[in-house]
């Protein structure tokens, strides 16, 4: 009787290959990381902290942690990875000299983050300068959204508590540039926060709106053409009046909570002042309308907000709430856009949908937990996965085309970085030759291409 064979095939595996390049497809981090010129401005940013004679460049060193969580890495000891692949990596450092440099930038406190904040403002300038029509800029306006995140410690590190979902860990506030339909986002502004940190807090607001414009090109620090999206965390006097303040003259889109005097007044809205809310294609949006509320319920808040009602028949199963009127979940928000009707405001509002999607990536890179112990160190490397997820971002916008731009980093690390190659040394040139048969091949190598045509940075 013939044996089975079983459903795959059997090979026989020996650990002496040569020339062989696992995770091969990474050299799209390497490459576009030194097109946009960010392995330089990282560099230059810690040249205060590199010692004399030291082996290790910190710049370099801190952007092989970043492109180790690019890769899916969630901890200092990760970046073994790349030190296994000295032909696309070059030199690594080692897991001590890695520990010594955060716990030398987290001793500088404030000025180790501020270094590495401004390199990446002068690196994002660059890249939406190459970038052009696809930069979140195209249309001459840039919109930040931002959004509380809850990272779960699974042991007691510093300034980590019980948070509001009775979880134990951290709640930090993050800030993203949307990048609209046709790509993803960036990491603008990452505040490490307590896991009792108040959602409310407009202190908290306030700093990481501060971080997140910092982020931007000069010409979107002030004025109209920023605009600032929260939910009703945001929602408070102080903050928003901050944004409106005279000379910062930002555009802003806030979730409000649904107060008493709000709920009175939807309930004295007419049936006529109700107009239908519509979708992305300008369809309407079927059992969902909008209104706007004037008023003494616009008393004490900035001169110009208007404040927009939405009500819409709840999902099947769900519970309406007091707030709720005549069986319809209400929903509220402000803004101060003039003369747009309230529907596409509304449409632009809800739109603020996509930051959970940005929210989802960070996750799985590097805030599925925080590794280290100290507050100051989490802060370190807080701002290292927000480099990741710049070049998770970065990398698409310049290098790839269609549906692949939308390829969250769980995707693209599936389907691009994981690709094997050879390497192969022909006179004095090294080629990757990527395995003939994988089926994202030409993306990896069409991406190289368009950025090999990028121009070098000064």
């Amino acid at each position: 009787m013939k044996q089975p064979t079983g459903s795959y095939p059997h090979v026989r595996v020996r650990d002496d290959g040569r020339a062989v390049v696992s995770q091969a497809g990474s050299v799209l981090l390497v490459e576009t990381a030194r097109k946009i010129g960010l392995d330089r401005a990282i560099s230059a940013a810690l040249t205060p902290w590199r010692k004399p004679r030291t082996v290790h460049d910190p710049g370099k060193v801190l952007l092989d942690l970043a492109m180790a969580i690019a890769l899916g890495g969630d901890c200092l000891a990760d970046v073994a990875l790349l030190r296994s692949e000295p032909a696309v990596f070059g030199p690594v450092a080692s897991d001590p000299t890695v520990s010594r440099l955060i716990d030398t930038l987290a001793a500088a406190g404030g000025k180790s983050l501020t270094a590495i904040r401004a390199a990446r403002a002068e690196v994002r300038s660059r890249v939406w300068e190459l970038a052009a029509g696809r930069a979140p800029d195209a249309d001459g306006r840039v919109t930040v959204d931002l959004d509380g995140v809850l990272v779960v410690a699974h042991s007691d590190k510093q300034d980590a508590a019980p948070t509001w979902k009775k979880t134990y860990g951290h709640h930090p506030l993050m800030g993203f540039v949307d990048h609209g339909p046709g790509g993803t986002g960036e990491p603008v502004a990452a505040l490490l926060r307590p896991g009792n940190a108040g959602s409310n807090t407009a202190a908290d607001h306030i700093n990481a709106a501060r971080l997140a414009l910092a982020q931007l090109p000069k010409k979107y620090r002030r004025g109209r053409q920023t605009l600032i999206r929260c939910d009703s965390a945001g929602g408070t006097h102080e903050f928003v009046a901050w944004l409106a303040q005279c000379g910062r003259w930002l555009s802003y889109s806030v979730g409000m909570v649904i107060t008493e005097a709000i709920h009175q007044h939807v309930l004295k809205i007419p049936a006529s002042a109700w107009t239908p809310a519509v979708e992305t294609d300008g369809e309407v949006r079927d059992g969902a309308w909008v209104a706007e509320l004037a008023g003494d319920v616009l008393d004490g808040w900035p001169k110009g907000m208007r404040l927009i009602v939405r009500k819409e028949r709840p999902h099947p199963g769900a519970q309406l709430r007091i707030t709720d009127a005549d069986g319809m979940r209400i929903t509220c928000f402000a803004t101060n856009t003039p003369d747009q009707p309230i529907a596409e405001l509304e449409l632009r509002h809800r739109l603020r949908a996509r930051a959970e999607d940005r929210i989802r990536a960070a996750r799985s890179t590097g805030l599925r937990n925080l590794p280290l112990h100290d507050t100051a160190q989490n802060s370190i490397w807080l701002e290292i996965a927000q480099i990741a997820l710049d070049l998770l971002a970065w990398m698409p916008v310049l290098a790839l085309t269609g549906q692949a731009r939308l390829w969250e980093p769980r995707r693209l690390r599936f389907r691009l970085f994981s690709a094997a190659g050879q390497l192969v040394t022909t006179g004095r040139r090294r080629i990757l030759r990527l395995a003939r048969h994988w089926p994202w091949a030409r993306e990896i190598t069409d991406a190289l291409e368009r950025l090999t045509l990028l121009p070098n940075p000064g």
